[in-house]
């Protein structure tokens, strides 16, 4: 009997592999590998977390590190593998106007910051480094969210969360002074447009990054690849396969950058290796043992933003196969 599954993931080029079958599905399995964006439509549409989340839609899915953790605390039957295609740092992430006075973490402090949606992963981490290494109380921040929440919550006593409305764009938004910075993954155009274009909060965010990594050890995880926890049940071996079938795709998908003409940036070959040289060859590394610190202070990043009731242990977070990589 083959096992037939649906795959749903971004278009990264560590993904590449999945949709020009490069990399094939383990031994007795179908995969069909579904181009599926988060706010951003794809070629099989948008919403992939909450499609996931409130439909099971999926079998695999590429899906939200916080929204994942806030599901597994409310008993939801969704169960991760140790892979983390997504991967950002918050510092180059925090835009503010160019004539907002804004010229330090601090200076956020009482102002209104746009974000995504209170729970989106980055807006979690950018919270919490914002208190541990800046010293900055993001509760006497007003956050201003675009979008309905993946998972209810209930806010921090004393946090101001306003809804912007869907569909908001916060380069007009920032413009206006409907908001006076904000963190998001996607910028829009429109944030660099008009009398007041958006400047970047940190003058080097390199700098920032480097320091965050040699401080941390790590290049903080943004999403997971989660499936059905019936599924992983049923078949628990499945878990050990599609973490393989992950690490093969980003293999090849390094090769890429032998050719110093695969990317359209001239230079890309240049970048692949500066990146080497300032960041090391493990910021991809899947497993648990390798990704210990990086998991164990995001819990801790949302305990402190009550978005979760306790700080699990992997055995509840992570398929029972892939606990001793």
């Amino acid at each position: 009997m083959v096992l037939r599954l649906t795959m749903a993931v971004d278009r990264y080029d560590r993904h590449f592999p999945f949709f020009d079958g490069t990399v094939s599905a383990p031994h007795g399995m179908e995969i069909r590998v579904l181009q599926v964006g988060q706010t951003v439509v794809l070629r099989d549409g948008e919403f992939r977390h909450e499609r996931m989340i409130r439909d099971g839609e999926f079998d695999i899915c590429e899906f939200s590190l916080s929204s994942y953790f806030m599901a597994r605390d409310r008993g939801i039957d969704l169960m991760a593998i140790p892979v983390f295609p997504r991967r950002l740092f918050s510092a180059g992430l925090f835009y503010v106007r160019s004539d907002a006075g804004i010229e330090k973490p601090s200076e956020l402090v009482g102002r209104r910051v746009g974000l995504n949606s209170f729970q989106t992963t980055l807006s979690v981490l950018a919270r919490g480094d914002l208190a541990s290494q800046y010293g900055v109380p993001w509760e006497h921040i007003t956050w201003c969210v675009a979008n309905d929440e993946k998972v209810a919550f209930q806010a921090k006593r004393g946090v101001e969360i306003r809804n912007l409305g869907a569909g908001v764009d916060f380069g007009l938004a920032l413009q206006q002074g409907e908001i006076d910075a904000l963190i998001h993954p996607h910028p829009p155009p429109s944030l660099f447009a008009g009398p007041s274009p958006a400047r970047r909060l940190f003058a080097d965010p390199a700098a920032e990054e480097a320091t965050y990594l040699e401080t941390h050890g790590y290049f903080p995880i943004m999403h997971v690849v989660a499936m059905r926890g019936s599924l992983l049940r049923e078949f628990p071996n499945l878990a050990l396969d599609i973490m393989e079938m992950f690490e093969r795709a980003r293999g090849i998908s390094e090769s890429y950058y032998d050719d110093p003409n695969w990317s359209l940036l001239a230079g890309g070959r240049r970048y692949f290796e500066a990146d080497r040289r300032s960041y090391g060859e493990n910021l991809w590394r899947s497993g648990l043992q390798a990704n210990a610190r990086n998991l164990k202070r995001f819990a801790c990043y949302m305990l402190d933003q009550e978005l979760i009731s306790r700080v699990p242990d992997f055995g509840e977070l992570f398929a029972p196969a892939t606990l001793a990589t």
